[in-house]
């Protein structure tokens, strides 16, 4: 028996569709909505909005001392005069303004 000297073009295709295919699960693993890429951005965001809600609780917590400082319980004659002059704009009488 002889052999034919035509290329094999089955085996060819049959590789370049495996190829291609390979490649489409490989960009998609790296760059899809669900890749490598975007769990990266989503855990820099995390951290972002962790950082955030950080100074968020400071805030808050920095709040509630004020409110617990001027509530009947328990009264900061400071904190109150500082605010009273604040809102009013007011001075006594031996004080000088510097602007």
């Amino acid at each position: 028996m002889t052999r034919s000297n035509r290329p094999n073009f089955g085996a060819f295709f049959f590789f370049a569709a495996a190829f291609a295919v390979g490649a489409y699960f490989t960009f998609a693993a790296v760059q899809g909505d669900y890749g490598l890429f975007r769990r990266v951005e989503i855990a820099a965001e995390a951290d972002a909005l962790r950082a955030d809600l950080d100074g968020l609780n400071a805030e808050i917590a920095r709040m509630e001392n004020l409110t617990h400082r001027l509530s009947d319980d328990y009264l900061d004659l400071d904190l109150l005069d500082q605010q009273a002059r604040s809102v009013l704009g007011m001075l006594r009488a031996d004080e000088i303004v510097i602007r």
